[in-house]
Formats: structure tokens, sequence, C-alpha cells
């Protein structure tokens, strides 16, 4: 679990003291509204802890899916529909999509689809990166200048960034947004790669 841990302690929302939080709901649409829930504290949790890549096996013995005080843990098994639910295109809750509620909409998505143990965490998609980096080189005159990948995410003149210290992975995919755009172009080999922007 790569995460760069804040020294603040989380704030769960009053349904993680709720027991039933724990497991699955059988009527439909409360199922809907668990997962709602569920999205929303993963992707709240990984936003505080700077984490992208969520390994289940890690995070269900983590407070995140293990409430102690109560003594209710979500299994490994019920922490994967989670995920299945938050990697969906779409939510199935009567509401339709899920941005405005933090469900569904593709908020995750499977690093290893087959054994589905580790997953991506959208807190911020790879377009809202893009977009985010895109200011900040409109805003820092940074274009036509070739930075490395390494200085946008740990060089001093992004340190105020939302960005600094994200996952490598995550930002060569935010900078391929760009690419596709025509706002950037990245070149150099794995773990050497610079980019320019336009």
């Amino acid at each position: 679990m790569t995460s760069t841990l804040t020294t603040d302690p989380f704030p769960f929302p009053p349904t993680y003291n709720f027991p039933p939080f724990f497991t699955p709901q059988p009527n439909r649409s409360t199922r809907s509204a668990q997962l709602q829930k569920w999205s929303a504290l993963i992707q709240a949790w990984c936003r505080h802890h700077q984490t992208f890549r969520l390994s289940l096996i890690d995070a269900v013995e983590s407070p995140l899916f293990h409430n102690a005080t109560l003594r209710k843990r979500v299994a490994l098994g019920d922490a994967r529909d989670i995920i299945d639910w938050m990697a969906s295109s779409s939510s199935s809750s009567s509401g339709g999509g899920g941005d405005e509620d933090g469900g569904g909409g593709g908020r995750a998505e499977w690093v290893d689809a087959n054994h589905k143990t580790v997953a991506w965490i959208w807190w911020r998609r790879p377009e809202e990166w893009a977009g985010l980096v895109a200011d900040w080189v409109e805003n820092t005159g940074q274009k036509n200048v070739v930075l490395t990948v390494y200085e946008l995410l740990e060089g001093e003149a992004t340190v105020s960034q939302e960005w600094h210290g994200m996952d490598p992975e995550v930002m060569l995919r935010s900078l391929n947004v760009l690419v596709k755009r025509g706002k950037a172009q990245v070149f150099g080999s794995e773990g050497q790669e610079g980019v320019k922007f336009f």
C-alpha cells in the first residue's frame, strides 16, 4: 500500500460506528446506500493517507475495514465486492451516476483484474489530475519547458501540490491524458521519463 501517512488522525464518518455498516445489507436500496457510503469512505481514507494503490489484504487488517472498538470488520470477499462496485462505470442506485455521492462511477480500478487483491482508488481520476497538472503548468510558466516525471512528483516546485509524492504510474496515466489532448509529450525510458508541455 503506497502512502505518505499524515500525522492527523482520519475523521471517520458516523456510519463507521454503526455495526450493520460492516455487514452486506440484503435490501437492494439499503445495499446501494451502503456501497455509496463505503465508496466515499474509501476515497476519503485514501486521499487522507495519499494512497493511490490499495492492497485489500492489508486494508482489511487496517482501521479502514476493521473497527476495533466495535469488533467488526469487512471480510476480504465483501471488501472485493465494494471495490467491484466502485469500479463499475455507473452506480446501480436510482440516483444515477456516482460522482455526487462518491459511489460507483469508476472510482476504482483493479490493478490485478484476475486476482482482485490490489486496486487503484480514484479519489481523483487521471483526467482530474491531468487538469490540475495543466493548470499548474500554465500558472507557473512551464509551457515548452522539459521536466522529468521525478521533478513533478518529488521536486521542490511541486511540494505544495496535491500530487506531490504521487504513485509514478498514476502520474504517467494523467500525463497520457494530456498527451491525447495535444497538451504534452512524454519521452524517455521507463523510470527516466521526461515531459514537455504545450
